[in-house]
């Protein structure tokens, strides 16, 4: 099967590597993702041919904040299951991780099918989707 037109990487620049590390090493490792690489200024994470590369900001550009409603990336999101989406808000609630739309929490997409959504520590809206 060829691999033309999947994705290979995405390279995140964050405001505090060792806060974003924490949390994608934890969250990415529950969806099956194995650390790829690691120096002093990143890391990333893989899942067969496609990784995540976190890098931090050089220090001129950290007055620049994210907003995801900017020019620019909104958020990521991953396929999961239902009952991976159940684990990971549980595991949410105990670390006192804020869920985004708890109102409407698992059905805040709009569809019949559960999502789960919630922020990394630069305020990058993360998606799991079971649909």
């Amino acid at each position: 099967m060829s691999l033309n037109g999947t994705l290979h990487h995405v390279e995140i620049n964050v405001s505090d590597l060792d806060k974003s590390k924490a949390f994608y090493s934890w969250f990415l490792v529950e969806l099956g993702y194995q650390l790829y690489q690691s120096w002093d200024k990143g890391f990333s994470y893989k899942k067969e041919e496609t990784y995540l590369v976190f890098v931090q900001t050089e220090e001129k550009y950290l007055d620049k904040t994210y907003h995801r409603s900017a020019t620019g990336l909104n958020h990521l999101a991953f396929h999961c299951d239902k009952e991976l989406i159940e684990r990971l808000t549980k595991q949410l609630q105990e670390k006192a991780w804020p869920i985004l739309y708890l109102d409407r929490h698992p059905y805040a997409n709009g569809v019949e099918a559960p999502a789960l959504f919630f922020e990394d520590p630069d305020r990058l809206k993360i998606e799991c989707a079971a649909y």
